[in-house]
């Protein structure tokens, strides 16, 4: 699996911040598969491919996400739960599993934050995504 930088929030490739505090809520931007601004996946998902085949991708957004929420925390202060995510997959007409696909970014949050990355979520299909990325997601935390 190709691993994000583990500290930081990840650089923006627009006219925007990583994410956004206000008072004990922080919401991320949509976030891709990217190391060091560089995107590792691309391309659609497509109808015959495996939720398997696109996991890494999930995954490493979903951590760049989770890297942009934690980036906001002051010493001391740590993601009391994650409220919300939409998973947004640019998927080809046929492909049907955006739930299963979503199910690898809730199972990260789990495993890296116990119950508390327990969260609500949408999946959406979509027909592109910036930079040709396969997956984005958005989050939505709570502080504590």
């Amino acid at each position: 699996m190709i691993a994000a930088p583990a500290h930081g929030a990840p650089v923006p490739q627009g006219d925007y911040v990583p994410a956004r505090r206000s008072g004990k809520l922080i919401v991320t931007a949509g976030m891709t598969p990217r190391i060091d601004g560089r995107l590792a996946h691309q391309g659609p998902v497509r109808s015959d491919t495996t939720v398997e085949d696109h996991r890494e991708a999930v995954v490493l957004a979903c951590s760049n996400a989770l890297r942009a929420a934690r980036s906001l925390l002051q010493p001391g202060e740590e993601l009391d739960a994650i409220l919300s995510m939409t998973v947004y997959i640019a998927a080809e007409p046929g492909f049907t599993a955006h739930s299963r696909l979503a199910d690898a970014a809730s199972a990260f949050l789990r495993q890296e934050l116990g119950d508390a990355g327990i969260c609500s979520r949408a999946a959406v299909g979509v027909a592109s995504l910036p930079g040709g990325a396969p997956v984005e997601i958005q989050l939505m935390a709570a502080v504590r």
